[in-house]
């Protein structure tokens, strides 16, 4: 009962004990799903319609269209360059068919699998001849070849031969690519069609379209520059500036936020030391090449880009500077060092051999391999004894599981590859030197393959070379010593104005770039900026980035970030320059209006100061090209188009570049303009498919699209 009592006694502060116990708990939680909600957020690439778009879901993405253009191009890797393009083409495809196939759910559209099946059966789609199942004999696409592959490949998967059902997967991944395109394709052009369907025209549209593109006008014009007065003489007050603003606002709406910033970059380049070290080099491989060294250890010791593979390969393997040269040389012959500004490179060749040889080869083969090495050399020397003495080739390879067909062989297939091992260069050798209708018996390391070739075509020089390409690069001992003077610029100068007042003490100089937007993938078109995009999209106005070591790791960056534009319309003072001037044609205008007050004829004009001259072939539907004034001038041709032939147009017309008055003297038809109210109404019926396509612009800003791309890739 005591303890009783003294609970009671001290009852309001151990409610507050429990309270502040309780919130605790409660906030701990709170904080917990926070921070969860926020990495999850941390984790999203983009969002479209409240739809959110995770980092591995981008990347599969991407993943996927590599491999549809690697299979397609036959590449192994691609350029950040292309990357990037890959990863732009990635994500507007993916934000448009998020929007397109909200906008088709509303509308109940779909395509049906039997739709997609008759896209198959017609196979005109030029997407399908991109595809392995095209007749070789018709180039048209074969429904019949997909079909097959469909059944080998459910075949294949559940068999033994891992390798080939590798292949097959790939393939089969391909496909469902071309797929997923051809459905997205067929919706799209379903939702224009009922949108262009909207906008169809009809008989009256279609002959006013025809008069516009086809009435001609010539008229006499006297036009007044907007340049004849002095900028100077134009008087703008603030609330001029401010109502012209207000006046044009939705000009100036931005939908994306930007960024303006200044940057200071220096490129590391080579000293003259590092040039004369890696002239030394090249001068020492050349000398080797000369005194006959081997030529594979020669090349690879001097640092090559360019490696020795000891094939006979066309002018074509070789890069642009080095195929050049090597068609005047002469066998035998070695260059001196010659530097190539293209790619900086200090270069040498030696020419091993040069000879006429095919460019394709049509062989076959059969692959022998026994029981034990020797049991198979043996096997390989009987059948390579029986097809010298003319054995059937189907014959003697069908004996050993093999069908023996023929196929075909390219320099293109080998003459691009950075390495050759033994057992390659032999074979490669082999196909390469036979002539038409000869045998020879293999030997590789696990097995021997008989090879005949059947025909040799494109007979072409072949040339063995050897070629030292080095890149003229910095020494580590450059790179530090520009690392560190520019450490020093950064560390001292942690404001935008120390920037801009010492940058010059340093040799450096302050660059500006207004309206970086975060879908951009470098800054100031230096590659491998990835930190310094984060950083700037995460910095706040007057901060001064770290140093950032980027481009091909010879540029070092620091940035200064100085305004932040959100979403919204741009204030006044960041387009005041923009607004100024169109104030100042509006007053320029209303100064030459007066000064045409009461004109009623082009003589009139003359009198006042204008220039006058003859314009012909007006049409409404083409803006007039005022030689005078140097500018097109849409709303002249409008004006052109309203007024009857011989009649005098009263009202001074507002141009782009100046103040106009004109007579029309003469209004005809185009000669041999004929109207065909059929083809006006489709020609509009495709403008009007046009038209529709643009709308998903319209779409496209009300699909609250947020893209984070910069914080991942």
């Amino acid at each position: 009962m005591a303890a009783l009592g003294t609970i009671r006694k001290r009852g309001v502060t151990l409610i507050v004990i429990i309270g502040l116990g309780l919130f605790a708990f409660i906030a701990e939680e709170m904080f917990r799903s926070c921070e969860a909600t926020n990495n999850e957020k941390r984790l999203r690439v983009g969002e479209v319609l409240g739809k959110s778009l995770s980092v591995q879901e981008f990347q599969d993405m991407i993943d996927e269209y590599q491999e549809v253009i690697k299979m397609t191009q036959g590449r192994d890797n691609l350029t950040e360059n292309e990357l990037n393009q890959v990863k732009d083409q990635v994500w507007d495809t993916y934000v448009n068919n998020v929007i397109l196939e909200n906008e088709a759910e509303k509308l109940g559209l779909a395509v049906t699998k039997e739709e997609l099946q008759n896209i198959l059966r017609e196979g005109t789609n030029p997407i399908l001849l991109q595809t392995p199942f095209v007749n070789q004999q018709t180039r048209r696409f074969d429904a019949s070849l997909l079909t097959k592959f469909l059944d080998d490949y459910k075949k294949v998967q559940a068999g033994q031969d891992a390798q080939m059902a590798e292949q097959y997967r790939t393939i089969y991944k391909y496909w469902q690519f071309i797929e997923k395109t051809l459905r997205q394709q067929a919706l799209a052009m379903k939702y224009q069609g009922l949108l262009s369907g909207c906008l169809l025209s009809n008989p009256v549209s279609a002959k006013m379209a025809f008069d516009g593109q086809t009435e001609e006008s010539d008229i006499r014009l006297a036009s007044l520059a907007y340049s004849s007065i002095n900028d100077n003489d134009v008087k703008v007050s603030d609330a001029d500036i401010k109502a012209k603003y207000d006046e044009q606002k939705e000009m100036y709406r931005q939908y994306v936020e930007s960024r303006d910033i200044k940057y200071v970059e220096f490129q590391v380049l080579p000293s003259d030391a590092d040039r004369k070290a890696i002239l030394a080099t090249v001068t020492d491989a050349k000398n080797k090449l000369e005194a006959g060294a081997d030529p594979a250890e020669t090349v690879r010791k001097a640092q090559s880009q360019y490696a020795y593979l000891g094939l006979p390969v066309t002018r074509n393997a070789f890069p642009r500077d080095i195929a050049v040269k090597i068609d005047s040389m002469a066998v035998g012959q070695t260059t001196a060092p010659f530097e190539t500004k293209s790619d900086n490179t200090l270069n040498v060749i030696k020419l091993i051999s040069k000879a006429q040889m095919p460019d394709s080869v049509e062989f076959r083969q059969i692959q022998i391999v026994g029981q034990t090495l020797d049991e198979g050399r043996k096997t390989a020397d009987s059948v390579y004894n029986a097809l010298k003495a003319g054995g059937d080739f189907a014959a003697i390879a069908k004996k050993y599981g093999q069908e023996g067909q023929t196929q075909w062989f390219t320099s293109a297939m080998y003459e691009n590859s950075q390495s050759v091992d033994t057992d390659s260069r032999k074979y490669l050798e082999t196909i390469i030197n036979l002539g038409e209708n000869e045998v020879a018996n293999v030997e590789f390391m696990q097995g021997n393959v008989v090879v005949q070739v059947v025909s040799r075509r494109a007979m072409v020089d072949k040339y063995v070379a050897a070629v030292v390409k080095h890149t003229i690069d910095f020494s580590k001992g450059t790179y530090s010593s520009a690392y560190n003077k520019f450490s020093q610029f950064v560390s001292a100068n942690q404001t935008v104005e120390a920037m801009e007042k010492n940058a010059a003490k340093f040799g450096y100089k302050v660059q500006e770039r207004k309206d970086l937007f975060n879908s951009e993938h470098n800054v100031a078109g230096i590659s491998s900026t990835d930190d310094a995009m984060k950083w700037i999209f995460d910095a706040k106005a007057g901060e001064v980035s770290p140093l950032y070591e980027c481009g091909a790791n010879d540029h070092l960056l620091v940035v200064a970030m100085t305004k932040v534009h959100p979403v919204g319309y741009r204030a006044l003072e960041d387009v005041k320059d923009v607004v100024k001037s169109e104030v100042v044609r509006d007053k320029k205008y209303e100064m030459l209006k007066s000064r045409l007050n009461g004109v009623k004829s082009i003589d009139a004009a003359r009198a006042k100061g204008a220039g006058v001259d003859t314009v012909r072939q007006i049409t409404f539907s083409a803006p007039v090209f005022v030689q005078a004034t140097g500018a097109s001038e849409p709303a002249l041709s409008g004006a052109v188009a309203a007024t009857k032939k011989g009649s005098f147009c009263p009202e001074v017309i507002k141009g782009n570049a100046g103040a106009y008055m004109f007579q029309v003297v003469d209004k005809k038809q185009r000669q041999g303009a004929k109207y065909t109210e059929a083809s006006m109404e489709q020609m509009l019926r495709q403008q009007a498919l046009q038209a529709a396509g643009r709308f998903m612009n319209e779409l496209y800003l009300k699909a609250g699209v947020v893209d984070n791309r910069y914080m991942f890739f």
